[in-house]
């Protein structure tokens, strides 16, 4: 039977919904990385506490990214993301209206993990419309919606700036997420091909699984690598190189571009040349760019080290998640929502990694030094995988329908 192509396989209005939901959500997820600056102006906050404030959102979203995998896999990604729009507005609403102390901002931030937990009603919703050999490109193209940390970064200070008020930011937001839910709830649609809700014994039996685990801690490094640096550079450089909120968040902007914009390139490339084989040149270059960054060049060249490394981080992503349903296809809203609240602990963990450190130490270098170890080990780790995979389940997916067309 002849294969179809890319464009001709799925439903573009679904992936594109898919990733504007996911773009915008990713967008406010991010604020408090470059607006932690601005706002430690009126609540003066240490090393650390800065590190909290833009690591609990990606704690929120952890945590609510296995219970919007849970209900994607009971209601369907669409409405499960709907659902997800409309509460995005409660955080919103009380960063621009209520907080009035540092403690209130930690309730926002924490609510805020909602938007981040799209990730599990997106990818689905892409995903479950494309076939085994196009679902690198499916899954980066909707991944990629993590761009909108770019808006963010370039947009919030501004904002912040121009109106005289952080608060003012939250209240903008609200405007792009409801014209998503209008345009989603129009023409995105859950594929015919969705596989049939799980009963609750089998959430427990992928938990038992290695690979899950495995996959987890792939993605734990590549999606928390590049959302924690996202959320954190900002105040990385106000404090090392003494750049103002603006300038720090523009150049902030520079490095997520990388990240953003390789996922699919990543996703792209895993699906010819086989995931695992992407993902060891990326954390090796990943942890080769990381230690060039703990010496603390001049800023030129740290932004450089920078943008190859989250290009890296950014491109794994899209590598990962071309494993991921060909190991667990019939899983796969169950699944992503596991390995991405995985992601989203990554993403917790390196602010506070970096804020410790540098309160400790009074230096970055000791952080980056960790970061680089962390993304070697994560190499060591694909290699061992990848001959297992081998000789298990890549044997079955491609003695299949579909032979042929899975690579690792």
């Amino acid at each position: 039977m002849e294969r179809k192509g890319f464009w001709q396989s799925g439903h573009k209005p679904s992936l594109f919904g898919a990733f504007l939901y996911f773009d915008i959500s990713f967008m406010i997820w991010g604020m408090l990385g470059p607006l932690a600056v601005v706002i430690a102006a009126d609540y003066p906050m240490d090393p650390v506490q800065k590190a909290n404030l833009v690591a609990l959102p990606v704690l929120g979203g952890s945590i609510l990214r296995l219970v919007l995998g849970f209900l994607a896999d009971r209601l369907g990604p669409k409405l499960t993301a709907q659902i997800g729009m409309v509460v995005t507005l409660l955080p919103l609403l009380l960063g621009w209206l209520w907080v009035d102390s540092l403690d209130q901002l930690y309730v926002v931030a924490v609510l805020l993990g909602v938007a981040g937990a799209s990730f599990a009603a997106a990818l689905p919703l892409a995903g479950q419309w494309y076939p085994k050999e196009h679902q690198g490109l499916a899954m980066g193209i909707a991944g990629a919606g993590n761009s909108g940390t770019v808006l963010a970064t370039l947009f919030a200070n501004r904002l912040a700036q121009h109106f005289g008020s952080w608060e003012m930011v939250f209240g903008l937001a609200i405007i792009p997420i409801v014209l998503v839910f209008i345009y989603f709830s129009l023409f995105a649609r859950n594929s015919p091909n969705r596989p049939a809700p799980k009963r609750s014994s089998e959430y427990g039996s992928v938990l038992k699984q290695r690979d899950a685990w495995v996959f987890c801690a792939l993605y734990c490094v590549t999606f928390g690598g590049f959302v924690g640096l996202a959320n954190y550079l900002t105040i990385f450089f106000n404090t090392q190189y003494g750049l103002s909120a603006v300038q720090a968040a523009d150049i902030t902007t520079i490095c997520v571009i990388a990240g953003s914009f390789f996922r699919p390139v990543g996703g792209f490339l895993a699906d010819r040349i086989g995931g695992s084989r992407m993902l060891m040149f990326l954390y090796a270059g990943a942890s080769i760019m990381l230690i060039g960054v703990s010496f603390l060049p001049p800023l030129w060249l740290v932004v450089t080290l920078l943008f190859i490394g989250m290009m890296c981080l950014g491109a794994g992503n899209g590598s990962v998640f071309q494993l991921v349903p060909q190991r667990f296809g019939g899983e796969i809203g169950l699944v992503t929502g596991i390995v991405g609240a995985a992601g989203g602990l990554g993403g917790y963990a390196l602010p506070l990694i970096l804020g410790l450190l540098y309160q400790a130490t009074g230096s970055y270098t000791v952080g980056f030094i960790i970061l680089s170890f962390i993304a070697a080990a994560s190499l060591a780790l694909t290699v061992v995988m990848q001959l297992k995979w081998r000789r298990s389940w890549l044997r079955s997916v491609s003695s299949g329908p579909q032979a042929g067309s899975a690579k690792i």
